[in-house]
């Protein structure tokens, strides 16, 4: 199979298991948002353990279960379209952070990549 590279951006927003977005969670609306857009794909990851802006430890342990797990949106597109997300964001987010990094997508198959 021939391996195949390409430049692309990588868009990582970190915010809490329980921010919301008119009434439904922020992780969710994201996503949807990104589908909407046409985006190339989004993946939602769920912390063990961490804190941000307000230094509150939120734990997955069983001692002091949190029902605020850090989570993480990771979104992996071109230029072009991550800037397309980042009016709604701005909209969406009242709390955590962004995060925009340039990345190598290195892909094995035998199509070349949609975009």
């Amino acid at each position: 199979m021939p391996k195949i590279a390409s430049q692309a951006k990588r868009l990582r927003i970190y915010i809490g298991e329980s921010d919301r977005w008119k009434r439904r969670a922020l992780y969710h609306a994201i996503v949807e948002k990104a589908k909407e857009l046409d985006m190339a794909g989004a993946t939602v990851f769920r912390g063990l353990m961490g804190y941000g802006a307000n230094s509150r430890i939120h734990t997955a342990t069983l001692v002091d279960l949190s029902s605020d797990l850090p989570m993480l949106v990771e979104i992996v597109d071109s230029e072009e379209y991550i800037a397309k997300l980042l009016p709604y964001l701005d909209e969406m987010l009242q709390e955590g952070m962004v995060t925009i990094d340039d990345i190598e997508v290195i892909k094995y198959g035998n199509k070349p990549p949609k975009r």
